[in-house]
């Protein structure tokens, strides 16, 4: 794939018009905010369902905070890059305190955007986790490995776009991926958008009261 999404929306409706293909039954479309949740209500809204947030977040470097060395997601455990943790020569036990930040980041946006909702049942039913892209799958992984306890019968991993590398570091936490496009060299989900810009929580909180 060489050609570019117009921006997120776009992007939502032609992997909802691609999910539509595989003929799940009763989905459940979970978006990772905040960007995975504006792709995550248009593509619910193709197969006519609502989109609802499921929170994960990026456990960092203390030092270099962009830096991804694992991920949290809400009512999991951390999830680390063994590779990367070994390379650097560190020890969970010293991301503490960036995994305790995280851990209350994770829980304002669990309050902001579900306002006390719970997760929608999952157990015996279809998820599909939706991101507006897969870079290095960190976030993905703790988010999948935590969805499997709810016991789903079927999980998909769905993105417009994602390296094809770490799609198959994944291949063993989703039962299927859908993905639009794997193109190479990948660099950043950025380039593969015209329109890539931050999203708020504030259009997060609206997207996720759009309609189908």
């Amino acid at each position: 794939m060489a050609a570019t999404f117009a921006n997120r929306v776009e992007a939502g409706r032609l992997l909802g018009r691609h999910l539509h293909g595989l003929g799940l039954v009763d989905p459940v479309v979970l978006g990772l905010p905040r960007g995975g949740v504006v792709v995550a209500a248009h593509a619910a809204a193709e197969l006519g369902v609502r989109a609802e947030a499921f929170v994960a977040r990026k456990i960092g470097h203390p030092d270099q905070p962009e830096f991804g060395l694992g991920a949290i997601a809400e009512g999991g455990e951390p999830v680390y890059d063994e590779n990367v943790l070994n390379r650097l020569g560190l020890h969970p036990g010293a991301l503490e305190a960036v995994v305790g930040a995280e851990r209350a980041e994770l829980a304002r946006r669990v309050a902001t955007y579900r306002a006390g909702r719970p997760l929608p049942r999952l157990e015996g039913r279809t998820v599909v986790l939706v991101d507006d892209g897969i870079a290095t799958g960190v976030t993905a992984r703790a988010a999948l490995r935590t969805l499997r306890t709810h016991s789903p019968a079927r999980l998909l991993l769905a993105a417009p776009v994602a390296a094809a590398e770490s799609l198959r570091d994944l291949a063993g936490e989703a039962d299927e991926t859908a993905v639009l496009g794997t193109p190479a060299p990948f660099v950043a989900v950025g380039r593969w958008y015209d329109v890539f810009g931050q999203v708020s929580d504030d259009q997060v909180l609206a997207v996720l009261a759009y309609s189908p």
